[in-house]
């Protein structure tokens, strides 16, 4: 009888892992990674993260899901052995690189298996010396190496400035505050130290708005990269992956004028025919989109999709106020910015809008995202105010949807999630639609226009506000959508200067003109209409 009751336990456990999707398991799978990347993870624990992909591909192998594990497991392998020196980690990357590209010869990744298992050919036999004295006993002994390398540092050029692309070999976390006297923006990386092949990369970045760039190390293995900035320049930081890199746009303001004003300048081209063609355009030509901020087109933008239905989403209301600061409630300020908003992009035609509430009511994280579905929106706009444990905190901030990468935006996803009513069992499906989230090129380009759009426009009455850029982190009310959709934190209500401002209705109307010249730019990046034979562009 016991031993009937034992085997009917063991198959009643293995009853969900069984019945998990090979999407499900995977999710799981790249969850754990990111955990695990994120601490001082032992040999065994990874070798244990790199045993759950291949369970993955011995039960799926026939999965689109199973290639991508076993580079997922390869790159866990090859840090173990980056880490730790044990020449079995190496050969298990290069053998898990080589499964890969012998049982998916077709996919993606098996084209990038060569040039992979090249970087993981040992290095050079270095002639044997005379071994070195051991140091006395009161010597300190040298420190552990930090175990993510700033590979290099890329500088391009925008319409209006530049764009540095700080590439390393893994994601890390990382510090970012922008100072004044000298107006400098800086970075402090943990566990993170700049390779030597870098530093000839970072000296070539300066120039245009960039006047110096220096990189320093601080206690606890930490590189601190510092990039001082000529006057009236804004920055925008977003993150890319697959291999992780940093993106950090500066552009020009104009001189003289409000701050955070662009710098006119010639229209990008956005079309790859050549720019002699533009100016014989018949009078409402289409014209090709704009460029996705990662250097390629979107399906979207191939496709020729436009915006036309918007849904905005005021945060919190009904028995969820949100923050309550300074004589203001979040759920009201936002709601009256909304309504302002609307009223802005009716006046355009061609633009429908929709709002998830026009009263202080409340509606579910999780309903507000379904309302955006349900109604086809083509965007979605989440409005929220900040609120900080230091009250000089201030300034504006927009995000969207992917797992958070810094302790600051996971603590506003907490927050703002807080009215979520999910439980744990949502987690794998939660985590598999942030990983495949197929408009994140569209929801970061979206999220870049409109914090350069809302800085730029509170400025004018605000001064003191700080950009504090584009940031991801795992919104409930973004998880799910069918369309680009970002959350924006357009003031701190902590901050009694920001607060002040938000019980006025100018500054309410600053913000929603803000976010209305943001959806127009955006829109217009994806839709232009040429002119008869000036070569400009309609507004």
């Amino acid at each position: 009888m016991r031993m009937l009751l034992t085997t009917a336990l063991v198959l009643l456990t293995a009853v969900p892992a069984a019945a998990q999707s090979a999407p499900a398991r995977y999710e799981a799978a790249l969850k754990r990674e990111t955990q695990v990347r994120a601490s001082q993870p032992s040999a065994g624990i990874l070798r244990s993260v790199i045993a759950q992909y291949e369970a993955i591909v011995r039960a799926y192998p026939r999965s689109g899901y199973s290639d991508n594990a076993l580079w997922q497991a390869a790159g866990l392998a090859w840090l173990s052995y980056e880490r730790f020196g044990q020449e079995s980690d190496r050969r298990m990357a290069i053998r898990l690189l080589q499964q890969l590209r012998r049982s998916y010869p077709t996919g993606t990744l098996a084209k990038r298996v060569p040039g992979r298992i090249a970087q993981m050919a040992p290095a050079a036999p270095v002639p044997t010396r005379p071994a070195a004295p051991a140091p006395p006993p009161s010597t300190p002994s040298t420190p552990a190496a930090a175990s993510i390398s700033i590979t290099g540092v890329l500088r391009s050029a925008l319409p209006a400035g530049e764009r540095l692309t700080i590439s390393m070999d893994a994601e890390p976390q990382y510090h970012e505050e922008r100072l004044a006297d000298p107006d400098r923006l800086f970075f402090d990386f943990r566990n993170t130290a700049a390779a030597d092949s870098a530093k000839p990369s970072l000296e070539r970045i300066v120039g245009g708005v960039v006047r110096d760039v220096r990189v320093g190390s601080h206690p606890g293995q930490t590189t601190r990269l510092v990039i001082e900035l000529e006057p009236n320049t804004q920055h925008s930081v977003f993150a890319l992956y697959n291999p992780y890199r940093l993106v950090v746009d500066l552009e020009r303001t104009e001189p003289g004028a409000a701050p955070g004003t662009r710098a006119s300048a010639p229209p990008p081209i956005t079309s790859r025919v050549p720019r002699a063609a533009d100016p014989i355009r018949d009078a409402g030509a289409p014209v090709a989109p704009s460029i996705n901020s990662n250097g390629s087109f979107s399906l979207a933008r191939q496709l020729g999709l436009g915006v036309a239905r918007i849904v905005i989403d005021p945060g919190h209301g009904g028995h969820d106020p949100g923050a309550i600061a300074n004589r203001a409630r979040e759920a009201e300020v936002v709601l009256d910015i909304a309504l302002r908003l609307e009223k802005l992009l009716l006046k355009q035609k061609g633009i429908d809008v929709v709002l998830t509430r026009r009263t202080d009511v409340f509606i579910p994280l999780e309903e507000r995202t379904a309302i955006a579905n349900r109604e086809g929106a083509d965007l979605f706009l989440s409005i929220h105010a900040n609120v900080g444990r230091n009250t000089a905190a201030n300034g504006v901030e927009t995000y969207f949807l992917n797992f958070a990468t810094t302790p600051e935006a996971e603590a506003v996803a907490a927050r703002e999630n807080a009215g979520t009513g999910m439980a744990m069992h949502s987690l794998p499906d939660i985590v598999r639609k942030i990983a495949l989230n197929n408009k994140i090129d569209e929801s970061r380009d979206l999220a870049n226009v409109v914090q350069a759009s809302l800085y730029r426009g509170i400025r004018q009455q605000n001064a003191d506000a700080r950009n504090r850029g584009v940031k991801q982190a795992p919104f409930v009310v973004l998880i799910g959508a069918q369309m680009p959709s970002v959350l924006t934190e357009v003031s701190f209500l902590t901050n009694k200067k920001d607060a002040s401002l938000l019980r006025t209705a100018a500054y309410r109307q600053r913000i929603a003109q803000s976010l209305f010249d943001a959806i127009l730019k955006y829109r217009q990046s994806l839709k232009k209409v040429g002119t008869i034979a000036s070569g400009a562009e309609t507004r």
